[in-house]
């Protein structure tokens, strides 16, 4: 009788025969070889700017004072990116630079005169870059600014409602 140390030696001699890959693995395989790769990822300077509307008011009667009202514009610029944030002239007829104008909506073409600060009562806030514009720099979260909107005293046109479009720009 074969004993049980020759009797397994035999059954692996047998396995390895029939299966030759297995004679291979057992004899050379390796518990595992490494492999590296890169993952890579560029970030550019990017800015995204959303505005809401500024909204004076829809039961005003006589302009025979100031009307305040504040909109806000979230701007969100990549990390330690410079920006600045330019609000045009709007579309009301008249407008240019900082001078801004709502139009009636109607028929009616009266016009009624109002400003945007970027502070109440300072800087007005147009679009030239370095002059009228309000700089910041991206911390790669949104960050809030209010846009402060003025109606000064002036003769009050027709009833209607009046409106005027402002785009707002994020320069980078």
């Amino acid at each position: 009788m074969f004993s049980a140390k020759l009797r397994a030696a035999a059954f692996g001699a047998i396995v390895i025969a029939a299966f030759p890959a297995l004679a291979t693995a057992a004899v050379y395989g390796k518990a595992g070889q490494p492999a590296s790769f890169d993952v890579t990822l560029r970030i550019n300077a990017d800015c995204a700017i959303s505005a809401n509307g500024l909204d004076f008011g829809q039961r005003q009667g006589v302009l025979s004072s100031t009307v305040s009202a504040t909109a806000n514009i979230s701007v969100t610029c990549s990390n330690t990116t410079p920006y600045n944030i330019g609000l045009d002239a709007g579309n009301g007829p008249g407008s240019s630079g900082t001078t801004r104008y709502m139009r009636g909506t109607g028929a009616n073409t009266e016009t009624v005169r109002f400003n945007l600060f970027q502070a109440p009562g300072g800087t007005p806030w147009g679009a030239t870059q370095g002059t009228d514009t309000l700089a910041g720099t991206g911390n790669g979260a949104a960050q809030n600014l209010t846009v402060y909107g003025e109606i000064p005293a002036q003769n009050t046109p027709t009833p209607d409602s009046y409106k005027s479009t402002i785009t707002a720009t994020v320069y980078f």
